[in-house]
């Protein structure tokens, strides 16, 4: 059984109420739950939440709430780790089976049911403890600076100064949509950053954090240039 497990806090300074806000539509949330809804690979969706008007929205839309969240694991301080760790652990008392859950962020309307099936058969292969989104930077990093206090740049990296940009690696970075995991590692909590999670790269077209109210914008921006079904 795979389980997809949406953690969602009702709580949010910088966009209030970010999960429940209207996106291009429909309340935020309501993306994933569609994304993963459609991808036909999981046995059960379940939102993790501490807040009365997202579990609500979440059942309305089939989606299971079986518990609220406690608060420890509801402010800033709480991290996605321990919330999955927390939803696993209650999967373990309830008896349930099942060898991969699915971290699914509410705030990822560009996810497309097709990645998470990608990532289910990567995870699936038995190599992974972890598959996880990842955007690639466009810009070489090898190249990156800092500025002086009076002027002047410093190379992070000078030893890459004569090297052409096309011979530089790769760097990715996370794309905040999701992590699929086997169950041990998400109660271990064990961090999704390792030899042993595989990177699944996303286009940059869909590529876009929703923390502030200019990434609100930005994402705005992609949904109308694009269409993502």
């Amino acid at each position: 059984m795979t389980i997809c497990v949406i953690p969602a806090r009702g709580g949010s300074k910088r966009i209030p109420r970010k999960n429940v806000k209207e996106f291009c539509g429909k309340p935020m949330i309501a993306w994933s739950i569609e994304a993963a809804q459609n991808s036909n690979i999981f046995s059960k969706i379940l939102v993790s939440t501490d807040d009365d008007e997202i579990a609500s929205i979440a059942r309305s839309m089939g989606v299971e709430v079986p518990f609220l969240r406690p608060q420890e694991l509801a402010d800033d301080y709480a991290t996605t780790g321990d919330v999955m760790a927390h939803a696993c652990r209650w999967i373990i008392d309830e008896g349930i089976e099942s060898r991969v859950i699915c971290c699914l962020y509410p705030t990822a309307p560009f996810v497309k049911p097709r990645d998470l099936e990608d990532a289910l058969t990567i995870i699936e292969t038995g190599i992974w403890e972890y598959v996880f989104s990842v955007g690639e930077h466009s810009s070489p990093v090898y190249r990156s600076f800092t500025q002086g206090t009076v002027g002047g740049v410093k190379m992070l990296f000078p030893e890459y100064f004569e090297t052409r940009s096309q011979d530089l690696p790769s760097v990715y970075y996370d794309a905040g949509m999701f992590y699929m995991g086997v169950l041990d590692a998400w109660v271990k909590k064990l961090p999704v950053f390792g030899e042993y999670a595989y990177p699944m790269v996303i286009p940059a077209t869909r590529v876009q954090d929703i923390d502030t109210p200019e990434d609100w914008s930005n994402a705005e921006l992609l949904a109308k240039k694009y269409t993502f079904k």
